[in-house]
């Protein structure tokens, strides 16, 4: 029962940044999980049978208010079941020696991103004309290898690369990305069951997981009202750079003293973007919005 407990939490953690950000659930499970000293590919497996229920639920709720561009999840989802598949075999057969720094590079490289690109990268606003298939279809295949190799990957790649062209609604974007990553997870599970039928799955920690984050789903909703997305994207992406570093730094045996240093340097920088991202936030609330100020012009004259 405690462990099904941690599992519950872990998966209500994920789910209260997936559901804030439209990203990042499985990252931040899969993070959980290694660190609960799960084996790579049994963690990504787990987290990818959750998301089966998390991903389903989200994508009729999306569909249900009109945040679907259907056009998107199939042209993105189709190529990124592919590589969702090829990623799952590809990582069960790896040794979990030569898996997990791997797989912790990956989410390092991503909790970065994650981080930066929500502190320092105000999304533009473009005329919506729609993204080409010839950028959905290579990004889906690569997202969804990610994905399945890394524990999590498919928001954080796919997610930020649609908003930045700034071609589609971003609810549409969150809602379609969310929506092709059903396609996403079951290929990937399909993919481990396959592969690790030898293995014993721990159906706990899937149970955990899935209620964890069907709890932490209407919360999620609220609080992306309340607090800035930018605020939440810098938070989780340091958090995960601060975990999977610990990760690295025991796989790699790095010399006790630079312990102190590479966890100084990155809560220092943690520290700073957050400061940073909170300053831009409310310089951002003290600008007045431009139909608010046109509409009292017109007033006036």
């Amino acid at each position: 029962m405690q462990a099904f407990l941690i599992f519950a939490i872990g998966g209500f953690v994920a789910q209260l940044v997936d559901g804030s950000l439209g990203m990042a659930y499985g990252v931040t499970s899969t993070t959980i999980l290694l660190a609960a000293g799960m084996s790579p590919a049994l963690a990504s497996a787990s987290v990818h049978l959750a998301e089966l229920g998390t991903s389903l639920a989200s994508g009729l709720s999306h569909w249900k208010f009109g945040n679907v561009d259907w056009r998107v999840v199939l042209t993105l989802g189709v190529p990124g079941a592919i590589g969702a598949f090829l990623g799952a075999t590809a990582l069960s057969n790896l040794s979990t020696e030569a898996a997990e720094p791997w797989m912790s590079t990956i989410l390092l490289v991503l909790g970065i991103y994650v981080l930066a690109r929500f502190a320092f990268r105000p999304l533009r606003r473009r005329q919506l004309t729609g993204v080409s298939g010839k950028l959905l279809a290579p990004l889906g295949l690569v997202a969804g290898f990610v994905d399945a190799t890394g524990g999590g990957g498919w928001g954080p790649v796919a997610t930020p690369t649609l908003l930045s062209t700034g071609r589609v609604e971003p609810r549409k974007v969150i809602g379609s990305v969310d929506t092709s990553e059903f396609l996403i997870a079951a290929a990937a599970s399909i993919g481990f069951l396959f592969a690790l039928s030898d293995q014993n799955l721990s159906w706990l920690t899937v149970g955990g997981l899935l209620l964890g984050g069907v709890i932490a789903a209407p919360l999620a909703a609220y609080l992306v009202r309340i607090v800035p997305m930018r605020l939440i994207g810098v938070g989780a992406g340091g958090l995960i750079v601060l975990t999977n570093a610990r990760t690295l730094i025991k796989d790699f045996e790095l010399p006790g003293a630079s312990h102190t240093i590479i966890y100084s340097v990155i809560v220092v920088a943690w520290v700073a973007a957050i400061a940073y991202t909170v300053r831009v936030i409310r310089a951002e609330r003290r600008q007045p919005d431009p139909d608010t100020a046109e509409a009292a012009e017109a007033v006036r004259s």
